[in-house]
């Protein structure tokens, strides 16, 4: 074991008279270790007041000297609790707002701690109660983050602003809200702060409590006149994020206080939020207010998904959500109306549920892809792999007539392009896409081992037609067909 410094052994355990007798022996009690700390530190920090008077007598110049890592004795006395010690530093004139390397002063740590005696006597000693620590946060932020009404009474009563902000706008209101402390908030709106303020990026108090979800926060913000329109900088409303995290409560609540104009320039419905999310019962209560269910997406909303989607139908229906998709077509939404029909999505999960309420409400058996033009209809195209679903469509009606009307008929054919890997992948910026023929499709390594049956398929569903030349090369080099 490390041999036992005295000094240290004689602070710890309180012994005044020990370090009387090194003081006369002519012993430095002013000379910091490694870490900075001087013996005056030691005391504070093990809470023993007589040892730190007898240091303070014998080196006043050291009061408010700090370690390496900027702690005052002060502050180490506040972080440990030990107010006599931090009282009788005071009251030897020692500096209460020397903060440390993280920028946080001893005011705030008795906050962080929730110890309010310690903020009592150092509010009583002229401690800047509008001190802003790291990121601009004061000692009342902090408090409010805590919901310590003592503190926030005590630290107000000493001049802390309640309009204080920080780095980035928020005021303790602001976090009062978004932590989902009501009673700091009901504290903070008697003495006047601002319930409409907003942070830096716009985002009000009222959408930060709506997207954290605190309801009795919202509830409360709401009776004080919180405007619930005002976006955030992406322009969303608090009903958009109430819609978004599907918080029926508050979305109920929001609902008779949002502005119909304002959503419609967002350039996004909350009915998109929810059904991108599944929150069905949220969808119902949308619904219900009479949303406008064919609402599309802004283009600069809807550019920030591959396949371009601008509908809500669409989100349900690549959710695969059966029950929001037959909510949504019962409300009158249009099947049609998004650049790659939900049809083909519904194809391509296999659905047929979703497929056949699609079918009954309007959806064209024939879509086309507009940024990847194909002869023939792509509801084939997305089908081909599963023969089953494509006896399904050619039974609802599907036209195979086109796979078979080559451009070139029996002459010879250009190479066939590359088809994408992806139906949602955009074409070149700088050139047309080329249009596809059944042909060139079906020849393509990843889908000719199906083309004899899938040819064999729609044979059935049409008139009589003759092949290609490419079709016929195509079916003789395989012997089984």
């Amino acid at each position: 074991m490390r041999p036992v410094d005295p000094l240290i052994k004689a602070i710890k355990d309180g012994d005044e008279e020990a370090l009387k007798t090194m003081i006369k022996e002519g012993k430095n009690l002013a000379e910091p270790n490694k870490e900075g700390w001087l013996p005056l530190h030691e005391a504070a920090y093990y809470g023993q007041v007589g040892c730190l008077k007898v240091l303070q007598r014998a080196y006043p110049g050291t009061i408010d000297q700090r370690t390496l890592q900027e702690e005052t004795a002060v502050y180490l006395a506040t972080c440990r609790g030990h107010l006599d010690c931090l009282l009788s530093l005071l009251q030897a004139g020692a500096e209460p707002d020397i903060s440390n390397k993280s920028r946080e002063t001893p005011l705030y740590k008795a906050c962080e701690r929730k110890n309010a005696e310690a903020v009592k006597i150092l509010v009583q000693h002229n401690a800047d109660t509008n001190h802003r620590c790291n990121r601009g946060w004061t000692a009342l932020h902090e408090s409010v983050s805590r919901n310590d009404l003592e503190v926030m009474q005590i630290l107000v009563s000493g001049g802390a602003k309640v309009e204080s902000k920080n780095a980035y706008g928020i005021t303790p209101l602001f976090v009062a809200a978004q932590s989902g402390q009501l009673e700091a908030l009901r504290f903070l709106a008697k003495y006047g702060a601002d319930i409409n303020t907003q942070a830096s990026d716009n985002a009000s108090a009222l959408y930060e409590a709506c997207k954290n979800e605190h309801e009795e926060v919202v509830e409360f913000l709401l009776s004080q006149g919180a405007d619930a329109n005002k976006t955030n900088k992406d322009g969303l409303l608090p009903l958009h994020i109430a819609s978004k995290k599907g918080n029926y409560r508050i979305v109920q609540m929001l609902l008779p206080v949002t502005s119909r104009t304002r959503i419609r320039r967002s350039g996004v419905s909350p009915l998109h939020l929810a059904a991108e999310r599944n929150h069905d019962e949220v969808l119902e209560a949308l619904l219900s207010a009479r949303f406008d269910v064919n609402t599309p997406l802004a283009p600069e909303r809807a550019r920030l998904y591959e396949d371009r989607r601008s509908s809500a139908l669409y989100f349900a229906v690549v959710n695969n959500n059966v029950y929001a998709t037959e909510l949504l077509l019962e409300h009158g939404a249009d099947p049609n109306r998004d650049v790659i029909s939900p049809l083909l999505v519904a194809i391509r999960h296999g659905c047929l549920r979703t497929m056949q309420l699609l079918l009954d409400h309007g959806a064209n058996i024939d879509a086309y892809i507009a940024t990847h033009p194909t002869a023939f209809p792509a509801t084939i195209m997305f089908a081909m792999k599963c023969l089953s679903l494509l006896k399904f469509l050619m039974d609802l009606g599907c036209d195979g007539e086109p796979c078979f009307s080559c451009l070139y008929g029996n002459g010879p054919h250009p190479p066939a392009p590359q088809p994408s890997s992806r139906f949602n992948d955009a074409p070149a910026a700088d050139k047309e896409p080329s249009v596809v023929q059944f042909c060139e499709f079906v020849s393509a390594p990843e889908v000719s081992r199906w083309a004899g049956p899938i040819i064999d398929v729609l044979l059935d569903y049409v008139g009589n037609v003759q092949l290609c030349s490419r079709l016929k090369e195509h079916i003789d080099s395989f012997e089984d067909w």
